[in-house]
């Protein structure tokens, strides 16, 4: 039960299951010929009273050396460098309660405010003015802005929220919408959010009636405060902005005495019209829990949920994709490093019971109970994950805005025009292994997944009937090949734990589809693949894994859409508990997206903006698509007390982020049309480079050297709250489930 009384699924180690401390005695390739090899190490070794204490109790005493010495030297010599601008010190005791502002908070905005700018780093978004982004100015803070400017077209914006989110868990805000008084064919949002004080990180879904419509989450808040803003093209969803709706914002929040940050929200909607055209779709419809009629939140949480619901398709369809808008929380949220089902129970006395059923995650759409397509998710970090200090003030990829799966039914109109109902479910399945080699997905998994879906349908004219053949499904197993071994000491306690998971799956489906526009052979394909290196040492204190995911999604014959991405993905976090309760985690991440997108995505591929500018212009149209290519790095330490009620860490992180306009089958060459490279330390940028068609917007550095040497951070109050394995209890989870 939380604070409200309401029974809630505990959230596994909040954001940042796996911090990581680089370690120069873990190798972590993805994967070496000793690692592939067929371990055959019993999984069960003796009881945990024979644990070799011993070693653990060396390895907590050096720790506790480290510690101090670093306590003594870098933060007492930044407090005293510092103590006209702290001022008193403010320590909080409570048995369990970490306070952030023991120590001055350093900002990515050198004002006198010190309210610390975050941002995501993204593409930039048409706007009426031109082309807007998110950027650092000269002076250092974070700034929304057009970049670009082109030709003003008329406008009119529309005040969609403005709220406050307190005490919200089972509270969303629930508004009306009406269409504006205005001509337009483009819609693009923007949200700014405020907070201070003490708060996690929460997820929050965006609703029209029943159907969620945008997916995001926040950063943690200061004790002098954040702000950020993210603007989004919504132009998708045109089918809603032509008509009223009702607006649920669901971000579930809470404030006690403990967590005093509530979330101030402003959420605005800006329509106008240019020359580029959307082919949106005729009609959306949900796949949810469907309680917008109650005013709640319409999201599913599985395994507990059975994500079904039972429509019709209109007959004239004759175009239909499927999007699916998912992550994981609690035990799930860092899927990517859950360890076989065989093993969960590997360090029990150290790391209490692992979270299982593989790091491998596939979500299922299925029709009629037939497989119609699938995604392996991508691996979201949200902003308190993996060490706190790795988000401040740049957000993990797509924290702000969790990026939709498409996959193409259109093949499946045949059956779905024939006037009657048809069922449609979203599952989350693992990995169940046999404690050797083989596995066999499972049609469940931790708690919980959060899901919904919806189908964007275009159509014929009224009097039109779609027609064909059943769909030809080939639907192969998917190849499972895994690996585990484990050592023990000289007592017999398990002390590593080496793991792999390979897997690969191909799925085709077509049929010949008779629409107004003829008779047609459509298919949908896909190809994907995983790969997952994973290894405990010490007893469990320190984990690494290496994932690498790549897929490949192709609809042809009908409307052309390609798709091809890649996930890598190299976690490696250490944590340690000293005698007196004190606790310290390190953090070592590298993680990127690889996305190429051809042919008609229903989501805006990026391009829009481009058509604008005058250098870009003239080369949008020989485009066959777009490449996004970006990678994070970053490194961490966190330090907690919870008898003294402080913690406080330092980190930094560099994110490349480059956008692509793809050329013709070799017959023009890719051109790069936006680019930036940002760095941060400690919650101040100390580098940001950004050009825009090759021309750059700007470029901002201070030295490292001014940075501070520490930053107090969000207070969690054990290992497992914040990486979930070691001793204490999970983050909870603060969703409204939809209970569908």
């Amino acid at each position: 039960m939380d604070n409200l009384g309401n029974s809630q699924s505990p959230r596994s180690s909040g954001k940042g299951r796996h911090a990581t401390s680089f370690r120069q005695d873990v190798k972590d390739p993805i994967y070496t010929t000793e690692e592939r090899d067929v371990w055959n190490y019993p999984q069960n070794g003796p009881t945990s009273e024979r644990l070799d204490w011993t070693r653990l109790l060396l390895l907590t005493f050096i720790g506790c050396c480290v510690v101090v010495i670093w306590l003594f030297g870098n933060l007492s010599a930044y407090l005293n460098a510092d103590a006209a601008e702290a001022g008193d010190l403010e320590v909080v005791s409570a048995s369990y309660n970490l306070v952030k502002n023991t120590v001055a908070i350093p900002s990515a905005i050198p004002s006198s405010s010190g309210v610390l700018g975050c941002f995501q780093v993204h593409q930039p978004v048409l706007f009426p003015s031109g082309v807007v982004d998110t950027t650092i100015t000269s002076e250092g803070s974070e700034n929304t802005t057009t970049i670009a400017s082109t030709e003003t077209a008329s406008s009119c914006e529309v005040l969609l929220m403005e709220h406050s989110f307190g005490f919200s868990y089972g509270i969303p805000f629930v508004g009306s919408y009406s269409p504006p008084n205005c001509k337009f064919n483009r819609v693009v949002m923007n949200f700014t959010v405020t907070s201070r004080g003490r708060q996690f990180d929460r997820l929050a879904l965006m609703y029209f009636n029943d159907t969620e419509v945008w997916r995001t989450s926040t950063a943690e808040p200061t004790v002098n405060g954040i702000r950020w803003e993210y603007v989004k093209d919504m132009t998708e969803y045109l089918y809603f902005w032509n008509s009223p709706q009702t607006l649920i914002f669901d971000l579930g929040n809470l404030i006690n005495d403990i967590y005093t940050g509530p979330f101030n929200t402003t959420l605005t909607a800006t329509f106008f019209t240019s020359q580029e055209t959307a082919d949106s779709a005729s009609l959306i419809i949900p796949i949810s829990a469907r309680k917008g009629s109650a005013n709640s939140a319409s999201v599913f949480m599985v395994p507990g949920d059975n994500a079904t619901n039972i429509v019709s398709i209109p007959r004239n369809a004759n175009r239909a994709i499927f999007s699916i808008s998912a992550c994981g929380q609690a035990a799930e949220e860092f899927w990517w490093g859950n360890v076989l089902q065989s093993n969960i129970n590997t360090f029990v006395p150290v790391d209490g019971t692992l979270y299982g059923y593989s790091p491998f995650r596939e979500v299922q759409v299925l029709v009629d109970g037939q497989l119609a397509g699938v995604q392996w998710p991508f691996p979201v970090i949200f902003t308190g994950g993996v060490v706190p200090g790795l988000w401040r003030p740049i957000v993990g990829i797509d924290a702000f805005d969790l990026r939709e799966h498409e996959i193409d039914i259109t093949p499946w109109l045949p059956i779905l025009c024939d006037g009657k109902e048809h069922s449609f479910e979203i599952r989350v399945v693992g990995i169940v292994d046999d404690g050797k080699t083989s596995g066999t997905l499972t049609q469940t998994v931790g708690s919980s997944w959060y899901v919904t879906g919806k189908i964007f349908i275009w159509q014929d004219s009224v009097s039109s009937i779609t027609t064909g053949r059943q769909p030809t499904v080939l639907l192969p197993a998917p190849v499972i090949s895994l690996s585990q071994r484990l050592t023990q000491n000289s007592t017999g306690a398990n002390e590593t734990l080496e793991y792999t998971t390979d897997v690969t799956r191909q799925l085709s489906i077509s049929s010949l589809l008779t629409t107004q526009a003829g008779t047609r052979l459509v298919t949908w394909t896909q190809s994907l693949s995983v790969k997952n290196y994973g290894k405990y040492t010490d007893f469990g204190a320190v984990q690494l894994n290496n994932q690498i995911t790549t897929g490949l999604d192709q609809s042809t014959g009908g409307t052309y859409y390609k798709s091809s991405y890649s996930y890598p993905l190299y976690a490696n976090t250490t944590y340690l508990v000293q005698p007196s309760g004190n606790f310290t985690i390190d953090a070592t991440l590298t993680f990127g997206l690889d996305l190429t997108t051809q042919g008609s995505p229903v989501f805006p591929a990026g391009l829009q903006p481009f058509a604008y500018i005058p250098s870009s212009a003239s080369l949008v149209s020989g485009f066959s698509g777009t490449n996004l290519h970006t990678t994070q790095s970053g490194s961490a330490h966190y330090f907690g007390s919870p008898s003294a009620g402080t913690s406080s860490g330092f980190g930094s992180t560099s994110q490349d982020f480059v956008f692509k306009g793809v050329g013709v089958n070799g017959q023009t060459s890719d051109v790069e049309l936006y680019y930036r490279s940002v760095e941060a330390v400690n919650g101040t940028v100390t580098r940001d480079k950004e050009s825009l068609v090759g021309k750059e917007v700007g470029n901002y550095g201070i030295a490292v050297e001014s940075v501070p040497k520490v930053q107090p951070l969000q207070g969690y109050f054990s290992p497992k709250e914040a990486i979930g394995r070691g001793p204490g209890q999970p983050e909870q989870v603060l969703i409204q489930p939809g209970q569908g």
